[in-house]
């Protein structure tokens, strides 16, 4: 048997108790009521979260590294249906494009303004 306290508590909650609480005991509708707001301000605090989870960034991670590997692996195999290779660019002239770009960013940067060069 559950150890039983006494709760003294204004007589117009009493009241406002027994007008609302049917057929459930005082002891019940009271215990009911309190698992009901617990619950509510669970539901309202998990609403109210800004903020990732590290599982949830983790997932987000996974997700995306997933969706990188398809448009990549997409990518790759239109480019072998097609059947054309690159207009004479290999890794090498590439490589050294993308260096030429570096290097004219870090000039821009020391200068404090950014250019647009077109071609």
């Amino acid at each position: 048997m559950p150890e039983k306290r006494m709760l003294i508590v204004p007589a117009e909650i009493v009241r406002k108790i027994d007008e609302n609480r049917g057929d459930m005991s005082q002891a019940d509708f009271i215990d009911f009521l309190i698992d009901a707001q617990l619950k509510e301000e669970k539901k309202e605090q998990a609403v109210d979260k800004k903020y990732a989870t590290k599982e949830e960034v983790y997932a987000f991670e996974q997700d995306m590294r997933g969706l990188l590997k398809t448009f990549l692996e997409f990518f790759i195999t239109y480019g072998l249906d097609m059947g054309q290779k690159a207009p004479g660019l290999d890794l090498d002239q590439l490589t050294s494009k993308l260096e030429n770009l570096e290097k004219d960013l870090t000039a821009d940067i020391a200068k404090g303004k950014a250019t647009i060069k077109w071609k």
